[in-house]
C-alpha cells in the first residue's frame, strides 16, 4: 500500500456532491451505498476519498451535523430529546445520547439544562414539528 494519489478536481466535485447531499438531507435515513452511488463511487472508495478530502468519514460527518442540528432543538424548542433525535435522523435513543455525549460532553438533557438557563423560552414544539414537515398532511 503506497501512499494516496492527491484527489483530481472531478473527484472532489463528486465528493462536494455527496456532502451536499448530506447536508441537505441530514434528517432523512441516508445510506452510505446510496450516497456513494450518487456520487459515482463504491462504497468503500467513497469512505477512502471522502476521508482523505474530509478529515473524517461519511459516517461522521453525518452524525456531527445531526448533533449540530440537535444542539439548536435543544436549545430552543419545546420538544422532548426522543423528538429531537428522531427529528435529526438517528433511529435510536441510546445511540444517540451516546454520539450526543463523545461529541459534546453532555447528555442531551444536560446540554438543554445549561443552554436554558440564560436563553429565551422555548419554541413551543408544535410549531417547530409544523416547520420542519413532522406533520402529515392526511
Amino acid at each position: 500500500m503506497g501512499t494516496p494519489q492527491p484527489l483530481d478536481v472531478a473527484q472532489l466535485r463528486r465528493l462536494r456532491l455527496a456532502k451536499d447531499i448530506m447536508d441537505r438531507d441530514w434528517a432523512q435515513p441516508l445510506d452510505v451505498d446510496a450516497v456513494a452511488a450518487r456520487a459515482g463511487y463504491s462504497r468503500y472508495h467513497f469512505i477512502r476519498c471522502f476521508r482523505e478530502a474530509y478529515g473524517e468519514t461519511p459516517g461522521r460527518y453525518l452524525s456531527r451535523r445531526r448533533i449540530e442540528r440537535a444542539q439548536d432543538l435543544l436549545r430552543s424548542a419545546n420538544l422532548t430529546v426522543t423528538e429531537i433525535c428522531m427529528m435529526v435522523g438517528f433511529s435510536s435513543l441510546g445511540s444517540f445520547c451516546t454520539r450526543f455525549k463523545q461529541q459534546v460532553g453532555m447528555t442531551p438533557a444536560q446540554f438543554r439544562a445549561r443552554a436554558r438557563r440564560d436563553g429565551p423560552a422555548p419554541i413551543p414544539g408544535c410549531f417547530v414539528l409544523l416547520w420542519a414537515g413532522g406533520f402529515r398532511k392526511d
